[in-house]
């Protein structure tokens, strides 16, 4: 298959959840992650009609958003693990930061806005496991992550991202984030978004409530070899 292809086999199989979950196509958003792809496949992307794309790692985002050429409308997604030394590279590139799970991490965001910068669009990460390794604020600490960055000036608090865990089946663990997501909301009534999904769980994370998907290998095929 090719990538028109693919792109409009996930975005039917996407539909198809959504309308089983009782659930609007039109209110979910679909992030394609380009990985280890060549920033030529973005524009290829943006010309197919995908106007939300995602980057793992801040070097390949700077370097990808150099490359390509200016595209009318089209969203970068940070969703990896973001380390404070680099939250000025990130938030020169990216509009969308769904990865902080920390204090330190959203000051450091908001410091490298500047007076007058826009506000930068951010998803608080929540850990849906019990390993500490793993990315994410705990489930007892989202309370206060989540006061911190409204509090914080250049920052918009726009909801919740996770990754379901790999040692329980998604449905449970993405009913949780539902939870968290609400009490986020509570906090920030705006704050309506929930970040969940890949290509292996992405029905169970619409029937949970998820309003933007992850969605990567599915779409763009297997990554390169990266060395």
């Amino acid at each position: 298959m090719d990538l028109a292809s693919r792109l409009a086999e996930v975005d039917a199989r996407i539909a198809d959840a959504a309308r089983a979950a009782g659930r609007d196509p039109a209110e979910l958003t679909r992030i394609v992650v380009t990985k280890f792809h060549p920033a030529s496949l973005v524009e290829q992307l943006y010309d197919l009609g995908v106007r939300d794309v995602g980057e793992n790692r801040q070097q390949e985002l700077t370097d990808k958003r150099g490359r390509v050429r200016d595209l009318p409308g089209l969203t970068w997604h940070f969703i990896g693990q973001a380390q404070t030394n680099k939250a000025k590279a990130i938030r020169a590139a990216a509009s969308v930061v769904h990865s902080v799970d920390r204090h330190r991490l959203a000051d450091a965001l908001d410091a490298a806005g500047g007076d007058g910068a826009p506000s930068l669009d951010i998803l608080v990460q929540i850990n849906l496991t019990d390993d500490p390794k793993r990315g994410g604020v705990a489930p007892s600490d989202l309370r206060s992550l989540a006061e911190h960055v409204i509090g914080c000036p250049t920052l918009r608090l726009r909801g919740v991202m996770a990754v379901a865990p790999l040692e329980e089946p998604p449905a449970p663990a993405f009913e949780r984030l539902r939870e968290y997501a609400d009490l986020v909301r509570e906090l920030e009534p705006s704050a309506t978004w929930i970040s969940a999904g890949m290509t292996g769980d992405f029905a169970e994370a619409i029937a949970a409530g998820a309003t933007h998907l992850r969605i990567g290998t599915a779409i763009t095929g297997p990554r390169p070899v990266h060395g």
